[in-house]
């Protein structure tokens, strides 16, 4: 349902909100440094965001998903107050959403409440206005430093490169393939990574749901701004598994170095690939997971302590990995589409035709649906329990037509609601209108009118 899936991106922002709160081995001043940062990115109170980590740690994702039906109040802010906000941010770049408001208020430009921080946060960013963004044209371009995190599956990069051209197209038409990989921060080690024939979201999802399964669910993960990964699929996903969502800045490469170098090695892979002229993705495939094994993940590396392979490094290392139940996977990869539900009572989804019911004819429902197996779907829409929907299957005889709904039967009534109104409506019409008194039928009197 609409309000469920807003309700859900909602409390998806705001884990990635608290994420940073959770971290171990936080002292109060720098947890106090974080809180004060966080307020002012995402302008919102620290009581605010007290209340926040407070729901996350009772009640997990579902704590943080607005109460009631989650429908929001359309926001709206007056030209003239939104560009002298923007003048006072411009004036001093890190004044903070709360101090634009105040000083607005102060002047009278603005009667007290009447602009919502959050509200004022959402213009300014899309104005290009706000504190991050005016932050990138005030930082000085110094090379950023070297940076190792201390243990395994603390922080996650991916990154997709582009592959060779196989026969893999209709009449052994030639199309290229890309490589998709998921890489420990510290320890290198590559989590999963394949080569896949489409570019689209489908595929990183398909590896991070691989590298989960066999790794477990690492606390953060950094991607760059490609539109395969900042989805809303993403941001729903890693806020129900708890994990911490991370982009770098745009433009620059820099920031995601580890696995841009990983992808540097992997064209002597290529190299050598072309020469065996791998006719299918399997077979590339297959040369691609020896390689990683035997010319990667169990080969030293220079960047490693004591120049130990990454397989070593990965397996030597204490930290625990935190795994996921199948059934909270499944659910925290599974994604919902509508569609409106035809008048046979069946929808089109992935060029397949799946039994909904008569009933819904004309209605528009929810899809919740896993990419990984479709020949069954969850059906959703408001005032009903969910059910599944199978593929339809064509018979030799057509299916009895339902019977009515009882909530749409006809309701026998003793007389007619619209013509007793409209009886009322008369009478008090005749009332209003009666005609002016006529003097001509008053009587004379002595010859003389009245």
């Amino acid at each position: 349902m609409k309000d469920q899936k807003k309700a859900e991106e909602i409390a998806g922002n705001r884990v990635q909100l608290v994420l940073p709160l959770l971290a171990d081995g936080l002292d109060p001043g720098k947890m106090r440094e974080i809180k004060k940062d966080i307020c002012e990115k995402a302008g919102i109170s620290e009581r605010t965001l007290r209340r926040y980590l407070e729901s996350y740690h009772n009640l997990g994702f579902a704590g943080l998903k607005p109460k009631g039906k989650g429908k929001l109040e359309p926001k709206s802010i007056a030209p003239e107050l939104l560009e002298q906000a923007i003048l006072l941010r411009r004036e001093v770049p890190s004044r903070s959403i709360a101090q634009i408001i105040q000083i607005l208020e102060w002047e009278g430009k603005a009667l007290p409440g009447e602009i919502k921080r959050s509200t004022l946060q959402e213009k300014l960013s899309e104005r290009g206005y706000s504190s991050r963004q005016m932050r990138m044209y005030t930082e000085n371009g110094v090379a950023a430093r070297r940076f190792q995190h201390r243990y395994r599956n603390q922080l996650i990069h991916s990154d997709i490169k582009y592959g060779p051209y196989l026969p893999i197209g209709p009449g052994g038409t030639k199309r290229q393939v890309f490589l998709v990989t998921f890489l420990d921060d510290a320890t290198r080690f590559v989590l999963h990574g394949a080569f896949y024939p489409t570019l689209d979201q489908s595929i990183v999802e398909d590896c991070f749901r691989n590298s989960i399964q066999r790794y477990g669910a690492p606390e953060a993960v950094y991607f760059d701004n490609g539109k395969q990964y900042r989805t809303k699929w993403m941001t729903r996903t890693c806020s129900k598994l708890g994990i911490r969502l991370l982009y770098a800045r745009p433009y620059s490469p820099e920031a995601t170095g580890k696995v841009e170098k990983f992808n540097q090695t992997v064209d002597s892979f290529l190299r050598e690939a072309a020469l065996e002229k791998p006719k299918t993705l399997d077979r590339l495939n297959e040369l691609f997971q020896i390689w990683l094994s035997e010319c990667y993940q169990n080969k030293p590396h220079s960047s490693l302590k004591n120049n130990v392979s990454p397989q070593a490094a990965f397996q030597s290392d204490s930290h625990p990995l935190r795994f996921i139940e199948p059934e909270i996977l499944t659910s925290a990869f599974l994604h919902c589409e509508s569609r409106k539900v035809d008048k046979s009572g069946c929808i089109n989804f992935m060029s397949r035709k799946y039994e909904v019911g008569l009933n819904f004819m004309g209605c528009t429902v929810d899809v919740v649906y896993d990419p990984a197996v479709i020949s069954e779907l969850t059906i959703e829409y408001e005032g009903y329990a969910p059910w599944r929907a199978k593929e339809l299957v064509i018979g030799t005889r057509v299916g009895k037509r339902p019977g009515l709904p009882e909530h749409l039967e006809v309701r026998p009534a003793d007389s007619s609601r619209l013509l007793c109104a409209a009886t009322s409506k008369n009478k008090e019409r005749q009332i209003r209108q009666n005609p002016a008194i006529s003097f001509r039928s008053v009587g004379k009197e002595d010859g003389r009118r009245v």
